[in-house]
């Protein structure tokens, strides 16, 4: 008898098989004990026949509670009605440990506090279960669309000496003598790998002091961010475009029976393809005057302006050229317009916002030394940085792109928290 997971169940129909896991519900019928099986790959029913199994092992399985630890001995027979299609008919049952307490997460309703509390059990049930296969499957897809064309993986540090978007949402710590902060960013170190590598990107934790409570925030959240040499802005919009409908196709290849327990439409996901929308800054600001929002041309859009931009689009659509003002020092100002960035934010539909933000960088070390000093930061921390410009600098390009964000909007989740294992929020760090 081997063992084997619940999800490859389906190719051990007929087979005498060992399924080790934890009991998610169960319920009786006269004679007959059904049994959800959970392991971490999905969910079985196990049916249990009390002349199938000895009477003291019958009683006991009826009283089990729930996440009680066991392994299933038994005969996996093909089921249509059955969840994977599948169910399993027992013969035997080890019981690891029966917890004494009674599970926390009832079948009950709860509010949203009680559950990010017990976050670390709340894991196992089946929506937040289905959401972090989802983000897993995200990140595998993102990883092998670098890894296809090309692309060197670089760990970015998460100690900095020195800020990247702004100064006014940092983690400042104690590096033993000195002070630094928590990444915002691992782009700037991106930009020097693309300079030794040509094509690289991170994937790490980055940090927002952000004082914020929207559905789109967390105080940490992971982040990919890719770096190419030689590359323009219409190359990095390009890249965004390709490696969304990428990781969309992959999640519905691969996550079908997590998309169906959050209800999720799959026709939403089936028609993001290229090509994707594409809108000028000043066309965007145009879009929102006509649906009669009220913008002051000139800003940045906060996340009402977002929604109401993207839900005209079945897909991200591509905002470019924002206002120089707005944007950080690094970006590259438009050559034809020098009021305008060489950036690109893209926006997801369906309410979520912005995904992906980057755009081209300065590669000037004269202008970049400028843009420093305007934006009144210190010098000393960027040597590093303009000795990019300094030796060899070459137009380059790149962009960051949110997980949580992403997740959510394939999941067609209300709020990022759902989409971190354990969110750290404004006012929530436990567990």
């Amino acid at each position: 008898m081997s063992q084997t997971s619940v999800q490859e169940l389906p190719s051990h129909v007929g087979e005498a098989v060992r399924v080790a896991g934890w009991l998610y519900n169960r319920r009786s019928k006269g004679k007959i004990q059904f049994l959800q099986i959970r392991d971490g790959t999905g969910i079985v029913q196990a049916v249990l026949g009390k002349n199938d199994v000895p009477e003291s092992l019958f009683a006991q399985c009826d009283t089990l509670p729930y996440e009680a630890s066991l392994t299933v001995e038994g005969t996996v027979r093909a089921d249509a009605r059955s969840p994977g299609g599948v169910e399993l008919l027992v013969k035997d049952v080890i019981v690891h440990h029966a917890p004494a307490q009674e599970y926390p997460i009832s079948k009950q309703e709860h509010g949203p506090d009680f559950l990010l509390s017990h976050r670390h059990l709340w894991l196992r049930s089946r929506k937040p279960h289905a959401i972090l296969r989802i983000r897993d499957a995200v990140i595998t897809a993102i990883r092998q669309f670098f890894d296809e064309r090309g692309f060197i993986c670089l760990d970015a540090p998460i100690f900095t000496p020195s800020v990247c978007e702004g100064t006014t949402n940092l983690f400042e710590v104690q590096y033993f003598d000195e002070k630094c902060y928590l990444t915002q960013s691992g782009q700037l170190y991106m930009e020097a790998g693309a300079m030794a590598f040509g094509k690289v990107y991170c994937f790490g934790p980055t940090f927002r002091a952000e004082k914020s409570k929207t559905r789109r925030h967390l105080t940490e959240f992971w982040m990919v961010e890719p770096e190419v040499a030689y590359a323009t802005l219409d190359d990095i919009m390009d890249l965004a475009e390709d490696m969304l409908v990428a990781v969309v196709r992959h999640v519905l290849e691969h996550r079908g029976p997590e998309l169906a327990v959050l209800e999720r439409d799959r026709a939403k996901l089936e028609c993001i393809q290229k090509p994707f929308p594409r809108m000028a800054y000043v066309d965007a600001v145009r879009m929102l005057r006509e649906k009669g929002l009220p913008f002051q041309e000139g800003n940045d859009f906060g996340g009402p302006d977002e929604t109401a931009i993207s839900e005209s689009f079945d897909r991200p659509v591509l905002i470019h050229r924002y206002p120089s003002a707005v944007k950080a020092f690094y970006m590259k100002r438009d050559p034809n317009d020098a009021s305008r960035a060489l950036c690109v934010d893209v926006l997801a539909p369906e309410g979520v916002g912005e995904i992906i933000g980057g755009g081209q960088r300065e590669d000037d070390l004269e202008v970049l030394e400028a843009r420093i000093a305007e934006h009144g930061l210190p010098r000393e921390p960027f040597e590093w940085y303009l000795d990019l410009r300094r030796y060899g600098s070459v137009p380059h390009a790149g962009f960051g792109l949110g997980i949580e964000r992403t997740v959510a909007w394939i999941c067609g989740t209300e709020h990022v928290r759902e989409c971190i294992p354990f969110p750290r929020m404004l006012y929530r760090i436990y567990p």
